[in-house]
């Protein structure tokens, strides 16, 4: 006999048997919103979605801005050199790109249930027990997208600094806005990391997670900086060349 207070579904959802119930709100993905709906969707008072998925989108469009600087740089002249390399890493930020749009509902599912075990409350101490239990699980759960996004970003960047030292001057800046972005991302991603692993019972498992989250944050802001850093002094100290065009 099912306990009160504990909706059947929330164990198979987070032992990855079951999805969340489906609502009315919830049928149509975010990612099929349009951009106005979507905004309006973070600003309500309902925690879904919420900074991780923001997170995802914001990093999808840093890499967006990469693979547009690729392809303006494919079949200009100047830059035949690096033709064949400007083609394989199109490849490789579309999918990354991809993958960011994916994580931006996929973060959702993943921290709904969380959501739901946050309202549920009980006197009993065997279900409070169970109940606890599974905020653990599902906490756990909740740091997988965001460490996703860290580690898509974190190539995204380096692929950006790529492209803004290698690829068409004419946007370069879009390069560079490629990479800040991405730290944008990677460190609201970060944040969710922590949030949860604050209120992890297992400290070690906890202090893993954070250990590498920190690690990917400090090395990939700091080649983030750096991007920006040199993108700012081509703009400012380099003449573009007439003859340079889109």
């Amino acid at each position: 006999m099912q306990k009160q207070g504990v909706p059947a579904e929330v164990p198979e959802i987070l032992a990855g048997r079951a999805k969340a119930p489906d609502r009315k709100e919830d049928r149509m993905a975010y990612t099929d919103k349009t951009c106005k709906e979507f905004i309006e969707s973070v600003a309500t008072k309902e925690p879904i979605p919420g900074g991780g998925s923001v997170a995802a989108l914001v990093g999808a469009l840093g890499a967006s801005l990469s693979a547009m600087v690729a392809r303006l740089t494919v079949g200009k002249k100047k830059y035949i050199a690096v033709a064949a390399e400007m083609e394989k890493n199109i490849a490789e930020i579309t999918k990354i790109q991809q993958d960011l749009i994916k994580l931006v509902q996929k973060d959702i599912d993943n921290f709904e249930p969380l959501a739901k075990l946050y309202k549920m409350k009980s006197k009993d101490p065997e279900e409070k027990a169970r109940i606890d239990q599974m905020k653990q699980e599902a906490l756990h759960t909740a740091c997988q997208v965001p460490m996703e996004i860290i580690i898509k970003c974190g190539r995204a960047i380096e692929l950006a600094q790529e492209f803004a030292v290698k690829g068409n001057k004419v946007v370069i800046a879009d390069s560079a806005s490629s990479a800040v972005l991405c730290k944008a991302a990677m460190q609201a991603a970060s944040f969710n990391i922590y949030i949860n692993t604050n209120m992890m019972k297992d400290r070690d498992l906890a202090q893993k997670i954070n250990g590498e989250c920190t690690q990917r944050i400090v090395y990939y802001g700091a080649l983030a900086d750096s991007v920006f850093g040199y993108t700012t002094n081509t703009l400012i100290n380099t003449v573009i060349e007439i003859g340079d065009t889109i």
